[in-house]
C-alpha cells in the first residue's frame, strides 16, 4: 500500500464508520432496540474491516520507485556537520 493508498484507506474508513453509526442510530432508535443498534454497528465495523485492511490493489496506483542499491552506492550520503562552538549568555 502507497502513501496516496493509506491515505484513502483512512479516509474511507472515517467515512464507512460514521455512515455505520448513523444508520445504527437511526435504526436503534425507531426500533427502541439497543441490541439492534450495536449488531448494525458491529456489521458497519466488520465491513469497513473487510474494505480498509487488505491491501487491495486500488490501494497501491502509486507506487514509490525506489533506486537500485548499485545506483545508492554511486550517490554518497550527505554528511551531518555539527558545530562544536558553544554560545555564550550574558547574564
Amino acid at each position: 500500500m502507497d502513501w496516496q493508498g493509506q491515505k484513502l484507506a483512512e479516509q474511507l474508513m472515517q467515512i464507512l464508520l460514521l455512515i455505520a453509526a448513523v444508520v445504527a442510530f437511526v435504526v436503534g432508535y425507531t426500533t427502541a432496540s439497543f441490541r439492534t443498534m450495536m449488531l448494525i454497528y458491529a456489521g458497519g465495523v466488520g465491513v469497513t474491516t473487510l474494505i480498509t485492511v487488505p491491501s487491495w490493489p486500488f490501494f497501491n496506483r502509486h507506487p514509490l520507485k525506489w533506486l537500485d542499491p548499485s545506483e545508492a552506492e554511486k550517490h554518497p550520503k550527505p554528511e551531518v556537520v555539527v558545530s562544536s562552538k558553544k554560545k555564550s549568555y550574558k547574564k
